[in-house]
């Protein structure tokens, strides 16, 4: 989410006199009157592959921390949030829970308590889950093994600390409604918008968000930024690529392509790193062929669509990138930009370089790709480079790479590379 500057100050009033109108005039979310026992086909054995499938562990469980018990750190223009414990804990975790509560959180953002979750826990994806999919889940956390660990307190600036502001939040911007199925397209696609749409809740780090923190619907899947870790444990802007066919985004990647990164994080494209290494070791690693093939079917099927490119860098500026790549990148990344295997990946038409925000380019230039060990043999020699580099030599070389190769990206600025430093 990128921060706001003058609207977060005009943003307390406007929200608490809407937020307190709609508070008097709206109705309370409907209670649940099903039982988990209306669902049948449920088990708890569909629900651990369900809540791989959502990557539920990646945000509720920290490093080397036991499953499921919380504590995870969200950064946010907001604030600092933390994840709960969802274990099956009476006390500190959801032990307690009825199907009605859990149904509630996952459809209406609401705990028990009757207040509101913030939407950095992704209930407005959730929301399209079928019911049976609830249950299912539902099922499989009354069986996770009980952590006794409390909850840390989220230090979030007023206004944004007032949960019931997010009454008026999601009268806004939230659907509660299941995903519909398209009869018009095939059932691999149909199930592919099931997982990216709704379980595996893509969009919220891969579609752009508005200055309350909701997603950009008109740019869906065009990328997105956020703050996450870099080397070191630095806490720094991250940018996601652009899932659409476009050719900012996937249209050079086949639908092997897409199954290969996601299943194994390699193809012929890409290595996984970064924020994508928790998403693709704790999660789509787990999905079945028939689903990773779904979700490529579908990210290749959707219309393609990209952000504005923004200012293209100057000849100057070209230059000088050209003669800090060809010094530092071609050896691994080739002159052509094609890259020689096991050193260094594709640029040419790269989702990554073309990003309409350059930072997670930035950040592999200054920290090195952060690959993961368990998956794949780290053969990169770019490690940390950007620390031999001045910021100017950064800006310039990140220009180059994003007009070249057959990227259609803008400039970068010096000021950006100073703050990914």
């Amino acid at each position: 989410m990128k921060k706001g500057s003058a609207f977060l100050w005009a943003f307390p009033v406007l929200t608490c006199l809407c937020a307190s109108a709609i508070y008097l005039l709206s109705a309370s979310p409907a209670s649940v009157s099903a039982s988990v026992l209306d669902f049948p086909d449920a088990s708890a054995a569909r629900g651990e592959y369900l809540a791989d499938a959502g990557n539920c562990s990646s945000c509720h469980t920290v490093e080397d921390g036991l499953r499921y018990a919380g504590g995870v750190e969200f950064h946010t223009p907001f604030g600092r949030l933390f994840s709960t414990n969802i274990t099956s804990d009476k006390v500190t975790g959801i032990g307690r829970w009825s199907f009605g509560d859990f149904y509630r959180s996952l459809k209406a953002g609401i705990r028990p308590d009757g207040s509101h979750l913030y939407p950095a826990f992704p209930y407005t994806s959730f929301a399209k889950l079928t019911d049976e999919d609830i249950a299912s889940l539902y099922l499989f956390f009354k069986e996770v093994k009980s952590v006794s660990r409390p909850n840390q307190s989220n230090t979030l600036s007023f206004p944004f600390n007032q949960r019931i502001l997010m009454r008026f939040w999601n009268t806004m911007f939230h659907d509660a409604t299941t995903l519909a199925r398209n009869p018009e397209q095939s059932s691999e696609w149909n199930r592919g918008a099931y997982l990216v749409e709704a379980l595996g809740h893509c969009g919220a780090c891969h579609t752009p968000r508005n200055r309350l923190g909701a997603e950009q619907r008109t740019l869906a899947l065009t990328g997105g930024t956020y703050m996450d870790k870099v080397l070191f444990g630095y806490y720094r802007p991250w940018s996601s690529v652009n899932l659409t066919p476009h050719k900012m985004g996937l249209d050079a990647w086949e639908t092997s392509d897409i199954v290969d990164y996601l299943g194994a994080g390699v193809s012929r494209n890409a290595v996984v790193h970064g924020p994508m290494r928790d998403v693709v070791l704790n999660s789509t690693r787990y999905l079945s062929r028939d689903d990773l093939y779904a979700i490529a079917v579908y990210l290749k099927g959707i219309a393609p669509n990209a952000q504005a490119p923004g200012p293209a860098p100057s000849q100057q500026v070209l230059a000088s990138g050209e003669v800090v790549y060809t010094v530092h990148c071609g050896s691994c990344h080739m002159p052509s930009g094609e890259g020689d295997a096991g050193l260094g990946v594709s640029l040419v038409g790269n989702p990554i370089v073309q990003a309409a925000d350059a930072a997670s380019l930035l950040n592999v230039i200054l920290y090195g790709p952060h690959l993961p060990p368990r998956l794949v043999v780290d053969r990169s020699r770019m490690k940390m480079y950007g620390k031999r580099l001045s910021n100017a030599d950064i800006a310039s070389v990140a220009s180059y790479l994003r007009s070249k190769f057959g990227n259609g990206a803008g400039a970068v600025e010096v000021d950006q590379v100073k703050n990914q430093r």
